[in-house]
């Protein structure tokens, strides 16, 4: 843990390992695809030569003797500023553009650049048919429209709205954020008026990872019949002495990175499902390690040995209950709400839920706790309903309540399987989706309790752990 903060940059914000460390690299080539020559030096080291960068003055070379068009990069250092800024702005008297009705008005905002041009920076909404538009508040990073500089330049442009896209120009100003953030409330003779505005300190994932914010890991797994006799070559819960099984590789694949998360590597860990020994009770949610007081593995290693075991002791059976293992974990993470801990239960499963109602009253529940859930799905079956639960396009409700934010991912593993059978490649492609919203679910849960991260330290203070379940 110590090392991962040292080693953490400012800016890897965005998803867990492995893309916290990672690096993009863009490549452009511009391409003539009627050019009869390129097609013959296709795949060939030839090609690869036209489309090296060259260092003069960022030209990049294209096909000798052939004129293929120019793109010029510019790049400019980002500020350390974190602060985000939310305004609202209305117009008056705007200028009539159409012929049947009045405007359509729009706002563009560019930010200057250090070469005296400007970039797009944000649009707002259009507002139709009107000549005294009030647009929606809306939110941008400080860095976004001024990269931190609060003097610099920035251009507003007034459009009227066309369906073909020709928008006509009604007018334009400009000012600054020190201007906008003293209270500048009009601009020149269009009337646009800011109406409000304000400005927060935008945290991140790594401010709080760096303040000592635990993420505790908890795993639950799908014992019910439908995964087949774990003793044939069918089943989905197959232990093969050649290669993992679906279970395996979402837990191993998502288990080692979130676990770098976690001082003490010890997992609670959990199944559904089965029919237990000795007297063959049906539980939803048995430890792993056969152990009632401490359901805790000792790390990912330690799951899958106990997931194994399992497997050879316990009956699967059914039906497929996912709210009492929700339930379990979430009257862990009531008991800490502080900030100092986030809860992750990894859920996987090859079939539909059989306690859909319960399961959303679960989820609605755990909407307001430091909690996300991750669902993967494997197998061939069909999984329409659990993309209920994902609330990415409609909240969850149950009730008549609504979630208080997105806690669930649902991924199904096939999506994810790399053709070549390369279960590394699968296992990466499917740690990196089912990750990408942990970090903005941690940070949606902070701001909406107000906590802001600890200070960060060099040799950070691992915080008490809440005892595991």
């Amino acid at each position: 843990m110590e090392d991962l903060l040292e080693n953490l940059d400012e800016q890897d914000t965005d998803i867990l390992e492995p893309v916290l460390n990672g690096v993009s690299v863009a490549i452009l080539t511009i391409l003539q695809d009627d050019d009869p020559e390129m097609k013959n030096k296709e795949g060939k080291e030839e090609r690869q030569e036209g489309r090296k960068m060259e260092g003069k003055e960022g030209e990049m070379n294209g096909i000798p003797g052939k004129k293929c068009g120019v793109i010029i990069l510019t790049a400019e250092e980002l500020s350390n500023c974190r602060d985000i800024a939310t305004m609202q702005l209305c117009a008056n008297k705007l200028d009539k553009k159409d012929f049947f009705g009045k405007s359509d008005p729009f706002l563009v905002f560019y930010r200057s650049n250090e070469d005296g041009t400007f970039t797009i920076c944000h649009k707002t909404e259009v507002i139709k048919n009107t000549l005294n538009p009030v647009w929606q508040p809306f939110t941008i990073p400080v860095r976004a429209l001024c990269n931190g500089d609060y003097d610099r330049t920035v251009k507003v442009d007034v459009f009227d709205w066309d369906r073909d896209g020709s928008h006509d120009f009604i007018g334009e100003f400009t000012t600054s954020y020190r201007e906008l953030s003293r209270g500048q409330n009009q601009f020149n003779v269009y009337e646009v008026t800011l109406l409000s505005f304000k400005v927060e300190s935008e945290y991140t994932f790594v401010d709080f990872i760096r303040g000592g914010t635990q993420l505790n890991f908890t795993v639950a797994i799908d014992f019910t019949a439908s995964n087949g006799n774990p003793s044939q070559p069918t089943s989905l819960h197959y232990m093969s002495p050649y290669q993992m099984n679906a279970y395996a590789m979402a837990l191993k694949a998502v288990g080692e990175i979130i676990q770098d998360y976690d001082s003490d590597k010890l997992f609670p860990a959990y199944g559904f499902g089965a029919k237990l020994p000795p007297d063959g009770k049906i539980s939803h949610g048995f430890p792993l390690n056969g152990d009632d007081v401490n359901p805790n593995c000792v790390g990912i290693e330690g799951v899958l040995e106990s997931y194994f075991q399992s497997l050879r002791t316990v009956q699967l059976y059914g039906p497929t209950n996912f709210a009492p293992v929700i339930n379990k974990v979430a009257n862990c993470a009531a008991e800490i709400t502080d900030g100092s801990q986030y809860f992750v239960l990894l859920m996987i499963t090859d079939g539909v839920i059989s306690d859909m109602v319960q399961t959303k009253e679960a989820v609605v529940n755990g909407s307001s706790l430091p909690l996300s859930i991750i669902i993967v799905g494997v197998g061939p079956a069909e999984f329409d309903a659990m993309e209920e639960l994902d609330g990415d396009d409609v909240r969850v409700s149950s009730r008549g309540r609504l979630a208080e934010r997105d806690i669930v991912q649902f991924v199904p593993f096939r999506d994810y399987i790399d053709r070549s059978g390369n279960q590394v490649l699968s296992m990466a492609r499917l740690a990196k989706d089912v990750l990408a919203e942990i970090p903005d679910q941690l940070l949606s849960f902070m701001k909406s309790r107000g906590i802001e991260p600890r200070p960060a330290m060099s040799t950070p203070p691992m915080p008490e752990l809440h005892p595991h379940m």
